[in-house]
């Protein structure tokens, strides 16, 4: 197996996920700074509007190298997308497609329902929900929690952060209640 087949295919867990920890360690010894992706939409907008808004009123030109990790992300998500795309079917579990099935998600291309994810989703109801509904509550929640999932459960629980621990343990019981008893009302709809 070549080195391009071998990074093609999906990483167990034991391998990616020591990856991802490792990022930590380096962030602090090499450059003292700390992961998460949210905050880099604040330096985007303290760059490109300069207004008197407060929040907005820092130097966030020390935070530089955020903007270039996102870049670096971005681009990395499109060299994968033109080199190194897998072009074998994502195998979705038969349960799943079963019980999607029951709420008249049938088109399910790659892993989400085009009935809900798409253009012409957003002139239904459950499609104006799970995406512009839920985008809002996903920003609002990363601001209130003071960061995302990346920042709190990496980072933060790494340096053994108290409002890491309690942000992660909301982000978990709320994917439970969200998945077992909301989506399921949505979905119905």
């Amino acid at each position: 197996m070549t080195f391009i087949e071998l990074i093609k295919q999906p990483w167990p867990w034991y391998v990616a996920g020591p990856i991802i920890g490792l990022m930590v360690p380096a962030l602090l010894i090499f450059g003292n700074k700390t992961f998460g992706i949210s905050s880099s939409l604040r330096h985007v907008c303290a760059a490109c509007m300069p207004a008197k808004i407060p929040f907005f009123q820092y130097d966030w030109k020390k935070e530089m190298w955020n903007l270039f990790f996102v870049l670096g992300v971005f681009l990395g998500g499109i060299v994968t997308v033109i080199y190194f795309k897998n072009d074998q079917a994502i195998v979705v579990n038969p349960s799943l497609v079963n019980e999607l099935s029951g709420y008249g998600l049938t088109e399910i291309n790659g892993l989400v329902p085009e009935q809900l994810f798409s253009w012409e989703s957003l002139g239904t109801a459950r499609g104006l929900i799970m995406m512009v509904f839920g985008g809002f509550l996903v920003g609002f929640g990363t601001r209130y929690a003071g960061g995302c999932t990346s920042g709190h459960a990496i980072m933060g629980l790494s340096n053994l952060q108290l409002p890491s621990l309690i942000a992660t343990i909301s982000f978990m019981v709320g994917g439970f209640i969200m998945a077992n008893l909301i989506l399921p009302y949505i979905l119905s709809l």
